[in-house]
Order: structure tokens, then C-alpha cells, then sequence
């Protein structure tokens, strides 16, 4: 499995990932989730994936080279290199995913095995503002909007709630990133199937092009931080939070009161008793 994270702010892009993928306890291998595409000046953009590994390497390598038709049959086929807007070059990236659909989707079934992959796709290409989109199996997608700044793929369940709690379109790009570290360190600490080394890439708007992009190990002084930081500061949280009061003196916050709406739980203790 894996982690990935793509966040768009007013001041620009974060990307992390994650490199771990694994068949199985004894089958645990490195691949890279995250790819780069530069023309420096013209457009920036990152993809993401996670899902089946067969399948997003497959999409990965067609999407250098995918067509789709333009509006106007006397233009030239759209590619993610002369696409005008990071839209179209979405659109790219769902006609490969589709593509691999067509040649592996049977076979895969008849394996057995579900054509599952999703992906972040995020960027800027000039004349237009910074997108970021989120991409199903079935080459679908949805877009970043300000109510909803940031996308998670694979296991995102673990490192959400510091997400949704920090994040807002108007967070420095340097605490987002922070943020977004904090976040994969919660996965790593709940879930084995997401491992290091790590991937962060940070875009500044308007750049159309980044250099602050790092592998992170468990060298990384940085990252081992933020690790041992997180956890004693929740620690210190935790205690100095007031443990629960089940009696009515003492504290501003009493546990046990009279709910207004809902009756309390009741008790069976003779076998012909019914709660309902």
C-alpha cells in the first residue's frame, strides 16, 4: 500500500509520498509514487499514485506520450507538453488510464485482481493559475477547491485529522509542509504498508518551476525531528488534559450530566426484559 498527499495553497503546491509497496508481509519492495514534469518556464506538474503498482507504472509510462483529440480538428492533439491549461492535461492523464483499462482490464479480471489505481495531479502551466486534481480508476477526476485544499491517497485514514485541522488555503507553504510530515509520520506509526524513504516536493506559485524537492530516510535530521517532537508534544497534551470526573464537585466540566435529548442506557437484568 501507500500514502501520498497533494495540498494547494494560495502560496503554492506541497507533494509527499510515500515508497513502500508490499504483496504480502514477505514481499516488501521500494518504488518511487512520485513523478516530476518540468519545462521550465512553460509548466510544472506532479503525479502521484497509488493502487495497483502494475497499473500506475503502466499509466505513468503511456502518459509521456498520450493524444487526445482537440476541440478543433485543425489543432494538434493534446499532450500533458502543449496541453493550455492543467485541465486538459488531466483529461490526458484519464484517456491513459483508460488506455491501460482496455489492454489489461480483462486479464486483470480474469485473475481476479481489480483494476485499482488513483492518483494526484497537480501543477501550473503559464497563463493560468495552480490545480490540483484527484484521479479514479476510471479516469474520472475531481478538483481542489478552497473548501477542500488538499487530496490523500492509499492510506489516508491515519494522517486526516492533522490535515483537516491545520491546513487552510492561506497556510505558509513551509508549515504545510510540516503539516504534511507530520501527517505521513501518523501513518507510518499505524500502518506497516506505508514506509520510508519518503518523497516532498514544494512548488511556489507562479514558478513553473522547483528546486526544493528532498528524499527523506531515516537518516534525515529533519524528519527525525518532527518524529520524537510530535509525540512528546501529544504526550504533554494528553496529560494536561483533565481526566474525566464522574462526581459533581470539583470541576468546571463534569462528565456525567442529564443528557436533554437522549434517555440514558438501561440496564437488562431479568431475561424477559426488552430495550426495545
Amino acid at each position: 500500500m501507500t500514502y501520498c498527499i497533494g495540498i494547494k495553497l494560495q502560496a503554492g503546491l506541497v507533494f509527499l509520498s510515500d515508497s513502500r509497496t508490499n504483496a504480502g508481509l514477505d514481499q516488501i519492495s521500494t518504488f518511487r509514487k512520485m513523478m516530476i514534469y518540468e519545462k521550465p518556464g512553460d509548466r510544472f506538474m506532479t503525479l502521484l499514485s497509488a493502487g495497483n503498482l502494475s497499473i500506475s507504472q503502466s499509466v505513468r509510462e503511456i502518459l509521456q506520450v498520450e493524444k487526445i483529440d482537440a476541440a478543433d480538428p485543425a489543432d494538434e492533439p493534446i499532450t500533458i507538453w502543449n496541453a493550455r491549461s492543467m485541465f486538459d492535461a488531466t483529461r490526458v492523464l484519464g484517456a491513459a488510464v483508460r488506455r491501460v483499462y482496455e489492454q489489461d482490464g480483462k486479464a486483470l479480471k480474469s485473475a481476479g485482481i481489480d483494476f485499482n489505481a488513483s492518483m494526484i495531479f497537480g501543477g501550473q502551466i503559464r497563463g493560468e493559475p495552480m490545480r490540483l486534481f484527484l484521479v479514479y480508476s476510471a479516469g474520472n477526476f475531481i478538483e481542489a477547491t478552497r473548501e477542500t485544499c488538499f487530496f490523500q491517497i492509499g492510506e489516508s485514514k491515519y494522517g486526516k485529522p492533522v490535515l483537516d485541522r491545520m491546513l487552510t488555503p492561506a497556510t505558509p507553504l513551509d508549515e504545510a509542509a510540516k503539516c504534511a510530515l507530520v501527517s505521513m509520520d501518523s501513518t507510518l506509526k499505524s500502518n506497516l504498508s506505508v514506509g520510508l524513504p519518503l518523497d516532498l516536493l514544494v512548488y511556489q506559485t507562479d514558478a513553473l518551476a522547483s528546486d526544493r524537492i528532498v528524499c527523506i530516510d531515516e537518516t534525515n535530521p529533519y524528519f527525525h525531528m518532527i518524529r520524537s517532537t510530535w509525540g512528546e508534544r501529544l504526550r504533554q497534551v494528553f496529560e494536561s488534559i483533565e481526566d474525566p470526573q464522574w462526581g459533581d464537585g470539583g470541576t468546571a466540566n463534569p462528565l456525567r450530566v442529564a443528557s436533554t435529548r437522549h434517555e440514558p442506557m438501561r440496564k437488562i437484568s431479568r431475561p424477559e426484559e426488552r430495550i426495545i
